[in-house]
């Protein structure tokens, strides 16, 4: 799942590598990364990506954003334990401020969907094209609301994980509000040996024509748009919509 408020809990925030290990979606953002000679990592979380482009050979400026410390203190742990040299910025899109200085912004992990209001939105989107360079590019992804992903958020599909203690976790989800007003309410139970942490969530679903008016209306342009991690097309079933837009 995306990372949300749940990840602010210094707990929370050491399970989010176990629960989102690297897939075909890093893979996807660490190719455009390394072509990129400056980075913005929006929602960077415990920084894997930046850290893996600068192990990988990047030597432009890479920087990570994101709202929980937690999950920061962890990204510059796991940075200076393997010499990689990264910015780390507490804060959001609604704080932040860069003027033309990235080639490249990314939101992964469906963090753009934790973006709620329209204006909220806007305001987002409006940062992302100041920090971007002429021609930069703007890459993330969100859930295909036609494949209707949660329908399948439910303690039947529950997960379970390992801690850094070597104890087993238990992760479940549980929709409390199905696509009311384009979100979906849910709650994230966490359940350890001897302890149990409930988060509730709320994420906002786009179609594509959706996402292509948010664009244009912040100068934004679509260059490309997928419907999976291997840039098959957009389709019903697609789990994704991957988009990379171009100021």
């Amino acid at each position: 799942m995306s990372v949300d408020r749940a990840y602010r809990d210094p707990v929370l925030a050491a399970l989010y590598d176990a629960l989102n290990p690297w897939g075909p979606g890093d893979d996807f953002y660490l190719e455009l990364v390394m072509s990129a000679a400056s980075v913005l990592d929006v929602g960077c979380g415990t920084g894997t990506l930046l850290r893996r482009a600068r192990e990988a050979g990047h030597g432009g400026r890479l920087c990570g954003l994101d709202p929980a410390a937690a999950m920061l203190d962890r990204a510059r742990r796991e940075a200076a334990r393997s010499g990689a040299g990264v910015e780390w910025v507490l804060g959001d899109l609604g704080s932040a401020r860069w003027e033309g200085e990235f080639e490249l912004v990314v939101m992964t992990g469906h963090a753009f969907q934790v973006l709620l209001g329209d204006g909220e939105v806007r305001t987002a989107l409006a940062a992302v094209r100041a920090a971007l360079a002429d021609g930069g590019r703007f890459a993330f992804e969100t859930r295909n609301p036609a494949a209707r992903p949660w329908e399948r958020w439910t303690p039947e599909h529950a997960v379970e994980v390992v801690d850094g203690t070597g104890a087993a976790v238990r992760v479940a989800h549980q929709v409390q509000e199905p696509v009311a007003g384009g979100t979906v309410r849910f709650t994230t139970t966490f359940t350890g040996p001897g302890w149990e942490r409930v988060s509730r969530s709320e994420l906002r679903f786009w179609d594509a024509e959706a996402l292509d008016g948010l664009l244009a209306g912040a100068g934004l342009a679509v260059a490309e748009r997928y419907g999976d991690w291997a840039r098959g097309p957009l389709t019903d079933s697609s789990p994704e919509i991957v988009t990379v837009a171009r100021r």
